[in-house]
Order: C-alpha cells, then sequence, then structure tokens
C-alpha cells in the first residue's frame, strides 16, 4: 500500500481537470443529468453612458431549465438610484428568465443596502451569515417566486 501524504499547493490544470470531471461522473452515477448555465443580463444606459446592469445564470439540467435563475449581478450608478432603475432592471430580468420558464430567482446581497431593496420588489429572506463584512453586516440570501 502505498502512503497518502497531504500537500499545500493549488491544483495543477490537469488535476482540476479531472476534480471535475469527477464531479461529473459522481452527479451521472446517481441519476442526474449534469448541469450546465446560461448567462442572460440587461445593461442600463444614459445615452452612450453606462449606468447600470443586471445579470445572471440560468442552470440547465441537461437540455431543460432547472427553474431557478441565480442572480449573479446587479449594480446602478450611485447618482441613478432611487429612481426606479433597479426595479426596471430586475423586472425586465424576471420578464425574459420566466418567459424560459423559470420561475426562481435567488442572490447573495450585502445586509447594509440590498435587502430593503429586494424586500420592496418582493423578494424574502431564506439565509443569513452574520458579521459577514468588516463593518459587522450580514450577507443576506434573498429568493422569489415569479
Amino acid at each position: 500500500m502505498s502512503t497518502i501524504s497531504i500537500i499545500e499547493r493549488e491544483m495543477t490544470s490537469v488535476e482540476f481537470a479531472r476534480m471535475n470531471a469527477g464531479f461529473d461522473e459522481n452527479t451521472i452515477d446517481n441519476g442526474v443529468a449534469i448541469q450546465s448555465s446560461e448567462r442572460m443580463g440587461f445593461v442600463a444606459l444614459d445615452g452612450d453612458e453606462f449606468v447600470g446592469c443586471v445579470s445572471g445564470l440560468a442552470y440547465k439540467n441537461g437540455d431543460a431549465y432547472s427553474g431557478w435563475f441565480f442572480l449573479t449581478d446587479m449594480f446602478v450608478e450611485k447618482a441613478y438610484r432611487e429612481q426606479g432603475l433597479g426595479a426596471k432592471l430586475l423586472t425586465a430580468l424576471e420578464d425574459k428568465i420566466l418567459a424560459r420558464g423559470i420561475d426562481k430567482v435567488w442572490t447573495w446581497t450585502a445586509g447594509y443596502e440590498g435587502p430593503g431593496f429586494y424586500k420592496k420588489q418582493g423578494y424574502s429572506v431564506f439565509a443569513e451569515l452574520e458579521g459577514w463584512y468588516s463593518s459587522g453586516h450580514s450577507r443576506v440570501a434573498v429568493r422569489k417566486q415569479l
């Protein structure tokens, strides 16, 4: 029997590829379709100037969407906040994913600002990591059934 050693270092690209292949093998062994994702999003412009965006990942199990969308990016420039632009961006994205049969959205947000915005848009909190930020604020997970 060989001796197994535990080494602190980054994986090589070959090791990383093997790990991912192993995850896929385990997924298939358990009767689950390999998952992929498709990025979807919108950009807000004032003339030619970027002022905001919303985007995220629609997950697919095989050829079908999973029903869940992970909102990865939601940003509005400071001068454009509190004017409804964030809500418009979010609604545009929700309409797009709902048209594809995806009816649930979730995201992580900063506890010092984000939860209030998302609650106004019909989202509810489902997880909180207390003291995540240096200020002591939490990282908060929110979701919405469309």
